[in-house]
C-alpha cells in the first residue's frame, strides 16, 4: 500500500524526539507495518524523505514538470547531460512529459470547445423561450386592452 507524504511525516514525527513513542505503539495506532516505519525512518535519517527531500520524477506535479521542460530547453546539449543528472532525471522524462503536456492541452481545448458548443446550444434554447414568452406577454396585454374597452364601452351604454 502506499502512503503520502503527509501520513509518512506524521508517522515519522511521533516516532522521533520530543513525542520519541515506540514503533509498535505509532504502528499498533496507525495500522501501518512496524517495518514500513523503520524503512522510512531509514529514509529520513539518510535525507531521501522529509521536509528538504528532492522530489522523484513520479512525485513532481504538471507546473514543477513543466518549469523543468522550459529550463531544459534553455540548455545546450553540452549542458543538458550534467543538469540531468544533477536533477536526478532522464531524458525519457523530458520526453514523456513534453508528450504528457501536449495531451493535456489538447484535452483541455478539445474540452473548451465541447463547452463552448454546449453554451451555444443552451443559449439559443433560451432565446426560444424568451421569444415565446414575449409572444405570449403580448398577447396577455392585447387581451388585456380588449378587456378594458369592452368594459368601458359596456358602461357608456349603460350610462345612456
Amino acid at each position: 500500500m502506499r502512503y503520502g507524504k503527509a501520513v509518512k511525516d506524521s508517522v515519522i514525527k511521533r516516532v522521533l524526539p520530543p513525542d520519541a513513542e515506540s514503533i509498535r505503539a505509532v504502528s499498533l495506532d496507525t495500522g501501518i507495518s512496524d517495518q514500513t516505519i523503520r524503512n522510512w525512518l531509514a529514509k529520513f535519517n539518510q535525507g531521501i524523505i522529509g521536509e528538504g527531500a528532492p522530489l522523484g520524477p513520479r512525485q513532481l506535479g504538471t507546473t514543477e514538470k513543466f518549469n523543468l521542460l522550459l529550463e531544459a530547453s534553455s540548455l545546450s546539449e553540452e549542458e543538458l547531460g550534467p543538469w540531468i543528472r544533477e536533477k536526478g532525471l532522464h531524458t525519457e522524462h523530458l520526453q514523456l512529459w513534453k508528450q504528457e503536456i501536449r495531451d493535456t492541452v489538447n484535452t483541455k481545448s478539445s474540452q473548451e470547445k465541447k463547452n463552448m458548443r454546449e453554451a451555444n446550444k443552451r443559449i439559443k434554447e433560451l432565446e426560444k423561450e424568451v421569444y415565446r414568452k414575449d409572444k405570449a406577454l403580448a398577447e396577455m396585454a392585447a387581451l388585456l386592452t380588449l378587456k378594458k374597452k369592452l368594459q368601458y364601452i359596456l358602461e357608456e351604454n349603460e350610462d345612456d
